[in-house]
């Protein structure tokens, strides 16, 4: 039987600068990867140059800093992107990183319509799970609707959308929310596309067929199959019932993939290694639904960030599934098998009716509180159950016995960290970079921008002439910022409730809580908090609602707070603690500005606790600041970490 083609590798990669990533993305592809998926750092996700407040310590952390067309340039030098298949993981800026794109393959003598790759511009779920969002979801989707309507045209061959549930999945959806909660996603984009008149109606099914998907796979991956197979059965209905499209090639579920990283675990980390496997087998084994694209997180994700190794490591594995096994001679292995039909009329009939909830309630914008809290919700239900040793963690609540790995165990802890003079080398060349435009051009081309966003124009053809024009992230999305306004999304905190009252562990602690309120005068109020840039909330979310459930009095304000923000919310509350979640790896210099403007607050008597993807090598650091606890990923138990925090008072 002749083999099917492999589907395309990528691993998802960027760090420190835009020439230290280009570097590494030419290592990966000589190494086998047949495409590239760009990491961005924070700041570029969230509209402010490398060099704005909000991005202190933020630069070149969790991805690449991207300020200008120069910085673009520097990425794909001598990489010709009209020949290479490029993923964007970038939502709120996604118009404009797509521009800069576009202009730099201009700029390379390339042919735009030739381009291939995926923005993500998935901008409902960094509502509900990822946070990166800017304006408001009505001017959001309009940006939305404005990529697809120019891409169709203009860069054919570009997937404008790629609608994720994998950080749905990260977030603690259930496979059922996860399907419907993406299928509703996708129906109120193509819904307003056609309300928007911007797609002629004979071009609309190129629309549909340009729609993918970016989906999670899970540890339980024969459900996670059946899944995806639920997946492609729906979304052939909904495109044919509810579109009418015609063409089957148009109605086909495209799909790319990573594997799920919420279940990686900082204790015995190389076990990530063969979750890490078992996973891709959910997205490859049955033929009929199949990833078009595969990114592999690397295994020591829990601790930092992966180094070239490591990301060498998850592509081999890829490679030797598709190389040396039988997996791509056969046809599909579970058609006509009972067990897995069964299961997906399970999964596509709880998704159906998860739709019409959803529908009802107005569509995915207006279900935005909804489907927030049925998040948070699930999350608390994962958590419960992990705490209860109902779902076994290997290495975390089950055979916890382990000897020292020696995978982390040479100098660098086995992760990499990103050189702290690399923020301010950015921010030096940036500032290089605003000395060598044309101040009348960039002038010329923001105005042209706000006029576009005013006007309802295609804001494309206008974010293009700014890339060219030497506009920067932190000016395009500031010029929108004035146009559209901003938004805070909800926190799915309130009216859920997450431990297990019987649990003789949450008794104990409500117990605590109750004798050291009475000491206090009156409920131990604790401030919880999102400082910097990092808009993964779900620790934060979970701590606040089993924190409430115990007897403390929460105040949690959501993400993106600058340090001046939690010190004037903990002095205005009257705090007796204060808890901070910052994943990003910024925590070293958010704290230390943290802790110095308490003391100076004359607040320093406060408690401040962390928690994070902290390394033990920064562990004591923290502690010398004035920190009284740090918590990581492996203490999963939130009983035992709030007593510990209401013994600090």
């Amino acid at each position: 039987m002749q083999r099917e083609p492999p589907w395309l590798m990528r691993t998802y990669s960027g760090h420190s600068s835009a020439k230290a990533s280009n570097e590494l993305y030419k290592t990966n592809l000589a190494k086998g990867q047949t495409g590239l998926s760009v990491a961005f750092d924070l700041p570029t996700q969230t509209g402010y140059d490398s060099d704005h407040a909000m991005s202190r310590g933020e630069v070149g952390k969790v991805g690449v800093p991207i300020s200008d067309i120069g910085d673009m340039m520097q990425l794909f030098d001598g990489i010709p992107v009209e020949k290479m298949n490029t993923s964007m993981t970038i939502n709120a800026t996604a118009a404009w990183l797509l521009a800069l794109y576009i202009a730099a393959a201009e700029k390379q003598g390339g042919d735009v319509t030739s381009l291939q790759g995926t923005t993500q511009n998935d901008i409902i779920k960094e509502y509900l799970s990822r946070g990166t969002y800017i304006f408001p979801p009505e001017h959001s989707l309009r940006l939305i609707v404005d990529m697809i309507a120019f891409t169709v045209h203009q860069v054919p061959k570009w997937n404008p959308i790629n609608i994720c549930s994998y950080h749905l999945q990260e977030a603690g959806a259930t496979p059922v929310q996860e399907i419907a909660f993406s299928l509703c996603t996708a129906i109120t984009v193509l819904d307003a596309v056609k309300a928007s008149g911007k797609v002629e109606p004979q071009h609309f099914e190129k629309v549909v067929g340009r729609i993918s998907y970016f989906v999670n796979a899970g540890i339980r991956f024969i459900e996670e199959m059946c899944k995806i197979r639920a997946f492609v059965t729906l979304w052939d209905e909904i495109t044919k019932t509810r579109y009418g499209v015609e063409d089957p090639k148009y109605r086909m579920l495209r799909y790319g993939v990573q594997v799920n990283s919420l279940g990686l675990t900082e204790k015995q980390p190389e076990n990530n290694i063969a979750r890490i496997i078992y996973e891709m087998l959910a997205v490859t084994l049955s033929k009929d639904a199949r990833a078009r694209a595969i990114q592999l997180p690397a295994w020591n994700e829990a601790l930092g960030l992966p180094r070239p190794w490591d990301q060498q490591l998850s592509l081999r594995m890829q490679q030797i599934l598709s190389n040396e096994t039988d997996l791509l001679e056969y046809g599909d292995l579970f058609n006509g098998s009972p067990v897995v039909e069964a299961k997906v009329d399970e999964l596509a009939q709880g998704a159906k009716k998860e739709i019409e909830k959803i529908e009802a309630l107005g569509g995915s914008i207006k279900a935005i509180d909804y489907m927030k809290q049925s998040l948070v919700a699930s999350h608390a239900d994962r958590i419960r159950k992990i705490e209860a040793g109902e779902l076994k963690v290997v290495g975390v609540n089950c055979f916890t016995e382990s000897e020292k790995s020696p995978l982390t165990t040479g100098a660098d802890g086995g992760f990499m960290k990103v050189d702290p003079k690399a923020e301010q080398e950015q921010i030096d060349r940036l500032n290089a970079f605003r000395k060598s435009r044309d101040g009348a051009k960039v002038k010329k081309a923001l105005e042209d921008l706000m006029a576009a966003a005013k006007n309802d124009k295609n804001i494309m053809p206008a974010s293009i002439g700014c890339a060219h024009a030497g506009v920067t992230t932190g000016e395009w999305a500031f010029a929108l910022r004035e146009v559209f306004g901003e938004y805070r999304a909800p926190t799915g905190v309130g009216g859920q409730r997450s431990a297990d009252p019987n649990a003789e562990t949450f008794k104990k602690l409500r117990d605590k809580v109750e004798a050291k309120s009475k000491k206090t005068g009156g409920r131990i109020r604790m401030l919880v908090g999102k400082p910097g840039l990092d808009g993964h909330s779900n620790g934060a979310e979970q701590i606040a609602v089993r924190a409430r459930d115990a007897g403390f009095e929460v105040i949690y304000q959501g993400i993106r707070l600058t340090p001046e923000q939690i010190v004037a919310a903990a002095r205005d509350e009257g705090v007796h603690v204060v808890g901070l979640s910052i994943l990003s790896g910024s925590h070293n210099e958010l704290l230390a500005d943290i802790m110095a403007r308490m003391k100076k607050a004359g607040l320093d008597k406060i408690p401040v606790v962390v928690g994070g993807i902290i390394p033990d090598s920064d562990r004591d650091g923290l502690l010398k600041m004035g920190v009284a606890r740090v918590y990581t990923p492996k203490d999963f138990e939130l009983n035992r970490i709030l007593s510990e925090i209401a013994e600090l008072l």
